[in-house]
């Protein structure tokens, strides 16, 4: 069996566009919003967005929590060389005011993390409904798989182009369609506190992470995994369980059947 490593392929760019005009003619609205955060994800969605629906239609939102710093200033520069909207909003007020109001405690960083990234959810969508758009979502198929995302916050969209793809593929894609190598190779964050990485919280590099999905995703024994994606076999099986403990994240939430059809579980939309 080859090497478990994720292939990008062309035929996935214009297969992506396709996704994403017609979701966008679907949903009968005028715009898209996506969060631009100066990263390759972020970045790429954008890139596909306007190529598909045209750039005019297509608004950034940089949401730092201060001054946004290098970060903001990339997104910035990115939108203005793709040619779609750009606007700022600060959420430090916003968080400030809802931290006050709940008094995390100090050493709670997870959930004033989370806070951030639902405070840029809720902006997302008062824009999208104040402006007649629709909400697309940047999360790739890593962050999907080891739910490292926040529920109702970046995870929240309504539709997620990349979402099948692995991040080594967004990297790929990425370089593929000329995206600035200095977003393509910036170290990976959510923005949820300083000096905080994917990395560094997965515990583990997207290559190693993304080689263990592909086996998990084929349904190889986790030693089997371990030997053609070059891992120790403990990595494996925390990668399994990071999968198994995400499942919610990836569903509607649940509802018991009590009627004939039942949303989420036997009616098919």
């Amino acid at each position: 069996m080859a090497a478990l490593v994720p292939k990008f392929r062309e035929e996935q760019v214009p297969l992506l566009e396709s996704f994403i005009a017609h979701q966008f003619e679907a949903s009968g609205r005028k715009g898209i919003v996506l969060g631009l955060s100066g990263g390759v994800d972020s970045a790429l969605v954008a890139r596909l967005c306007a190529d598909a629906v045209g750039p005019k239609k297509v608004l950034g939102l940089g949401l730092p929590d201060g001054d946004g710093g290098r970060d903001l200033e990339d997104a910035r520069g990115f939108a203005k060389g793709l040619g779609i909207g750009f606007r700022v909003v600060d959420i430090a007020p916003f968080v400030a005011a809802l931290e006050k109001g709940l008094r995390p405690g100090r050493g709670d960083r997870v959930a004033r993390g989370n806070l951030r990234a639902r405070t840029r959810m809720v902006v997302w969508y008062f824009v999208a409904n104040s402006e007649d758009r629709v909400v697309v979502g940047t999360g790739n198929k890593s962050e999907l798989l080891t739910g490292y995302l926040t529920k109702f916050g970046d995870g929240g969209a309504d539709f997620l182009p990349i979402g099948d793809l692995y991040k080594t593929q967004v990297r790929a894609m990425a370089r593929h369609l000329g995206l600035p190598e200095a977003i393509v190779e910036k170290v990976p964050t959510a923005g949820l506190w300083p000096g905080q990485t994917d990395e560094g919280e997965l515990g583990i590099t997207y290559d190693e992470l993304d080689r263990i999905l592909v086996g998990i995703e084929l349904q190889m024994e986790p030693e089997a995994i371990a030997e053609k994606a070059k891992v120790p076999a403990d990595q494996v099986r925390r990668v399994e369980a990071l999968v198994a403990a995400s499942v919610h994240k990836r569903k509607m939430p649940l509802i018991p059947k009590v009627g004939v059809r039942t949303i989420g579980l036997d009616w098919r939309e």
